[in-house]
């Protein structure tokens, strides 16, 4: 992608691969509506990051390491922060951390995509990575194998085209990942999902208001 016009407007921020993957309705709202609101997870989270970027969250694996490291890949066109690259001896080794519960699939893509920036960056490869959950102070080590590759680069697109249509996808079929989402509000996942009561809503608000009706409140 380098050298093409316009290459700042199709930047994918990695924080974008792990939101499109859990809901791509809650990407669009952040990354395309700017619509993101903090809740208590996400200020958990905050705070984990706060802390591993500060040098206080985190176990001693031996290894001199990089703390929020910003990461970029001029050929998938990617760009965000790893929040710790270990240095080892056969190369890089990049750690997510997460506050709690981990969406295994989203944060896994995410890991990949830092491990894919510093491939370009290092010119080695980087075949292992981590996800470490601070709520437990556990990691898990994750393959960075050929088929989780190809669909965090497949993922990278679809984002991409998200991000260029501006487009609004539906909510998720998987309710239960609504729970909890910062971005709920502004979703209103129940209100869309059923397609009568948002046409109701839409015409009401659209709805001329009478000569000599009273106004509301």
């Amino acid at each position: 992608m380098e050298g093409e016009e316009g290459d700042e407007e199709r930047l994918v921020p990695l924080s974008a691969i792990e939101s499109y993957a859990y809901c791509p309705r809650q990407c669009a709202l952040v990354h395309v509506e700017q619509s993101y609101a903090d809740n208590l997870y996400t200020l958990r989270g905050i705070h984990v990051h706060e802390r591993v970027h500060a040098g206080d969250e985190g176990e001693s694996s031996g290894y001199p390491a990089l703390r929020s490291l910003t990461v970029f890949s001029d050929r998938l066109g990617l760009i965000g922060q790893a929040d710790l690259v270990e240095l080892r001896p056969d190369g890089p080794y990049p750690v997510e951390y997460k506050a709690g519960r981990i969406h295994r699939t989203p944060a896994e893509l995410q890991l990949c995509g830092q491990a894919l920036c510093l491939e370009e960056m290092y010119a080695v490869p980087v075949p292992l990575g981590a996800i470490y959950r601070a709520a437990a102070h556990t990691r898990r080590e994750v393959s960075l194998d050929a088929s989780l590759r190809a669909l965090c680069e497949t993922t990278i697109l679809a984002v991409r085209g998200l991000l260029r249509s501006g487009r609004m996808p539906p909510p998720t079929t998987e309710e239960r990942r609504c729970r909890g989402c910062s971005v709920r509000e502004a979703c209103l996942p129940d209100i869309v999902r059923d397609a009568p009561r948002l046409r109701g809503m839409q015409s009401a608000l659209f709805r001329p208001r009478e000569p000599g009706a009273e106004e509301g409140p």
